[in-house]
């Protein structure tokens, strides 16, 4: 059975108009910005996982689905597990190597060119 008026995330639980409806949120889908326009960053992280380290890469500015794709192929790459939450990739284990390897080969990040 549903309830005629379902909380939302603005906090309104109840209303006293029998016709009064949820104005619903309109989210624009966020464009995927090309991999030269990515502000990528790589860290090493240990917190908040049973002292289990993890190789985060957070900053992915586009849709759930092409962060999800990143993240397959980071996985694949690096020949472990992990998940994809929000912006952040997560990859099991101390991959810094292989991730930024992979992120500078398909140009998500440039080098510094010293000179």
């Amino acid at each position: 059975m549903s309830k005629k008026n379902k909380p939302d995330s603005r906090g309104f639980v109840f209303s006293t108009d029998p016709s009064f409806r949820f104005e619903e949120e309109e989210s624009q889908p966020q464009e995927t910005l090309p991999p030269a326009q990515q502000n990528l960053r790589v860290k090493l992280e240990t917190k908040h996982r049973a002292g289990k380290t993890v190789t985060l890469i957070d900053g992915f500015t586009g849709t759930d689905e092409d962060a999800e794709k990143l993240g397959k192929q980071l996985k694949n790459v690096c020949g472990t597990g992990g998940s994809v939450k929000g912006n952040e990739i997560i990859v099991q284990g101390d991959q810094r190597d292989k991730v930024l390897q992979y992120l500078l080969k398909n140009g998500y990040i440039k080098t510094k060119k010293s000179g």
